[in-house]
C-alpha cells in the first residue's frame, strides 16, 4: 500500500498529498469559514514531486484525500548512465533511479557514493548524495 487516506482539513503546508494520481508537496492551504448551509471549504495548492506541475484541489474539510507514504532508503551507486543503478543497503536489490534534475546533486552521484533515495508510489527519486 503506497497511500493512506487523510481529511482535507488536516492537510498542512509542507505535507504531501496525491492530486490527479500524482504525489505532490503542499505549498498553500486556504480555509474558508463554514457558511449558513455548509461546511468549511479547504483549497490546497501543491506542486508535483516528480514533474513540478502545480495542481490544486478544493473540497469540504471533512472530505478524504490520499496521502503518499514515503519510504526513505539508502544505497550505493553501482553505475551512472541515463538512469542510476543503486544497490539498496538493506535488501541488497538493484534499483533503477532516474538521474536527478538538480545539476549540483547530479554531479555528486558517482559509482561508489552512498545516496539517499525516496520510494513514493512505486517510483524512486534521489534526494541526497553523501561522501564517506
Amino acid at each position: 500500500m503506497s497511500t493512506r487516506p487523510a481529511e482535507l482539513g488536516e492537510v498542512k503546508e509542507g505535507s504531501n498529498v496525491v492530486i490527479e494520481g500524482e504525489p505532490c508537496r503542499v505549498v498553500e492551504v486556504e480555509r474558508s469559514k463554514p457558511g449558513k448551509h455548509g461546511s468549511a471549504k479547504v483549497r490546497v495548492v501543491a506542486i508535483g514531486i516528480f514533474d513540478g506541475v502545480k495542481r490544486s484541489v478544493v473540497g469540504p474539510s471533512d472530505q478524504y484525500i490520499e496521502v503518499p507514504i514515503i519510504e526513505k532508503r539508502s544505497g550505493q551507486v553501482v553505475s551512472v548512465g541515463d538512469t542510476v543503478t543503486v544497490m539498496d543497503n538493506e535488501t541488497l536489490e538493484m534499483v533503477e533511479v532516474p538521474l536527478p534534475k538538480d545539476e549540483t546533486l547530479a554531479s555528486r552521484v558517482q559509482p561508489g557514493v552512498t545516496i539517499e533515495y525516496w520510494r513514493i508510489m512505486d517510483r524512486n527519486m534521489i534526494v541526497q548524495a553523501r561522501r564517506e
